[in-house]
């Protein structure tokens, strides 16, 4: 996990777009603010590591499609997003 950085498109297993990376914060990956939409727009989300399939070049693969990654997202709480 130590090739993931800060501005790296997160997409899914179907090469969807998820969201962008922010950060690593311990565990997870902290996805940028300016991509979230409606009522979860004033905080972050974040992806668990444990799904990440791998990094190409400057993109992080998820293990699963886009549409099914967004429901694993979590917010800052480490509760799901429910969208």
């Amino acid at each position: 996990m130590s090739e993931i950085r800060e501005g790296m498109e997160v997409i899914g297993a179907d090469g969807v777009h998820v969201g962008t990376v922010d950060r690593l914060d311990g565990d997870r990956i902290k996805l940028t603010r300016r991509e979230n939409t409606g009522a979860h727009s004033d905080h972050h989300h974040y992806i668990e590591k444990g799904f990440v399939a791998g990094v190409e070049g400057d993109k992080v693969r998820l293990s699963a499609n886009a549409d099914i990654a967004v429901t694993l997202e979590e917010e800052e709480s480490g509760k799901p997003v429910h969208l």
